[in-house]
């Protein structure tokens, strides 16, 4: 029988919030730097090329609107072509994630196979994951669809487990899947650990696109028909496929799990034994981070002094963080934000979330560097009627043009050379030098250089939102 090509389908989504304050909404922790010197997503990428035990074809990836400039420029950090990046008008959680891969993916190949991955767990063990993927292709081969199951390690309360029959199928204990379980108390996790034929559920799917298909005409065939409809009416933007807005809004936010797997009569597992982490607590990231001999993981700039069993991590270079006598307490710093939670509490991060969002304070989902196609910004200083940003235009980049209604701005040029247009001027402002752009005016910043060009710049005005912005030209389409 020939091995055909497997399509990773990468899920870029989340909502952020187990790994607050690093991992916000406007940015989850797959795009951050959580262990090593890669994001978990350029990692996830990696992970999914052709080896000399599996071959892969090119990535699909299934994002929203404001990671889609991001995902591009990771997978360029690392040498990979973005191939196929497909935008959810909004999140409708995996369910019509899956499904839109699935028909697309049908409509380039009636015979493609597709791996469904979550883009931010760790999974150090390469090639042990290949030989997994290959177990489970023989499966989908003779019409299965297949899961992936961790042996567990412990009486875990944050994951969902995979009942598994008790016969196995081949070798590597493949096993028909029982029953999906939701994730337990600690008393139900110590009885199925006990039990033995309870895995972790990975959230990791190997399937024909074709019996994708057939399960949701089974099981869920309005989800089917919105689904069909937009991909069928998605519209090219920019190298991306934005799905149909229209179409999409109809679905029902619901997971693979509850849409179909939970009702598929023909689901095997095969069990995953090498490391694996999902990373889905800040307990989970001090273990991942090889701790030292007093059980300590600490920044490059974070201290622990007489301290055990901690996590102490500064995410700006200028603030330090200084722990004395502390035992089992992550604490995460950041220059808006700070986190200190007992280890044992990591699952509760998220309350902190929801109690910053009755209080409206934009840090429980805004990240203080707002990443832009064009590059990056960040809030210095805020007051009522001025704020200062820096902000970073990559080489060969440049802002839209456009005008502000209720404010004006003075740029000053820390480095590199900027390009400037103020009405029908245009100039290269240096390094030092200055430029004031009056209510109104329109105008525009690029960076005409091969280096990264910084600017200080001064907002002065009645309203400093980020939607008082009139755009008439802008390189990457946005309104």
């Amino acid at each position: 029988m020939v091995t055909p090509n497997v399509i990773p389908i990468l899920l870029a989504g989340g909502s952020g919030k187990r790994l607050w304050p690093l991992s916000r909404k406007s940015y989850p922790k797959q795009f951050s730097k959580l262990v090593g010197d890669k994001t978990l997503f350029q990692n996830s990428a990696n992970r999914l090329i052709s080896s000399d035990v599996i071959e892969f074809a090119p990535h699909i990836t299934l994002t929203n609107a404001d990671f889609r400039f991001i995902i591009g420029e990771q997978l360029q950090e690392i040498g990979i072509d973005p191939g196929p990046i497909l935008i959810e008008p909004e999140s409708k959680n995996t369910a019509a994630a899956i499904l839109a891969a699935s028909i697309f993916a049908r409509s380039k190949d009636e015979d493609a196979v597709l791996l469904v991955a979550p883009s931010d767990h760790v999974i150090p063990e390469t090639r042990d994951f290949h030989e997994a993927i290959l177990v489970g292709l023989s499966h989908v081969q003779s019409g299965k669809m297949v899961t992936f199951g961790i042996k567990p390690t412990h009486p875990e309360t944050g994951y969902g487990y995979l009942e598994l029959a008790k016969d196995t199928l081949d070798a590597t204990g493949t096993s028909d899947l029982v029953n999906f379980v939701e994730k337990p108390d600690l008393k139900h996790a110590e009885q199925m650990l006990a039990a033995g034929n309870f895995l972790w559920n990975a959230g990791i799917f190997l399937f024909c696109a074709q019996d994708m298909i057939n399960a949701f005409e089974k099981c869920a065939p309005e989800t089917l028909d919105w689904v069909s409809q937009a991909v069928d009416h998605a519209s090219p933007d920019l190298g991306f496929l934005r799905l149909s807005a229209e179409h999409w809004s109809m679905l029902e936010d619901i997971s693979i799990d509850y849409a179909i797997m939970e009702k598929a009569k023909n689901l095997v597992t095969v069990p995953y034994t090498s490391k694996w982490s999902d990373l889905g607590g800040w307990d989970a990231v001090w273990s991942e981070s090889n701790p030292d001999q007093s059980g300590n993981v600490t920044s490059e700039t974070a201290y622990a002094i007489e301290c055990v069993n901690s996590l102490l991590r500064s995410e700006t270079s200028s603030q330090l963080i200084v722990g004395i006598g502390l035992d089992n307490i992550l604490a995460i710093a950041m220059h808006d934000a700070v986190l200190v939670i007992h280890k044992d509490r990591a699952q509760d991060v998220k309350k902190a979330v929801e109690l910053l969002k009755t209080k409206d304070f934009d840090q429980a989902e805004i990240f203080p560097k707002n990443h832009r196609p064009w590059g990056w910004f960040e809030s210095l200083a805020l007051g009522d009627c001025f704020q200062v940003k820096r902000i970073c235009v990559k080489p060969g980049s440049a802002l839209s043009l456009q005008s502000h209604t209720h404010r004006s701005e003075h740029w000053i040029v820390v480095e590199g050379t900027a390009k400037v247009t103020i009405d029908k001027e245009v100039k290269l402002v240096t390094e030092g030098e200055s430029v004031y752009v009056p209510l109104g005016a329109k105008h525009r910043m690029e960076n005409p250089g091969k280096l990264p060009m910084v600017i200080i710049e001064v907002q002065i005005g009645t309203y400093l939102g980020e939607d008082d912005i009139i755009r008439y030209e802008d390189v990457y389409a946005r309104k």
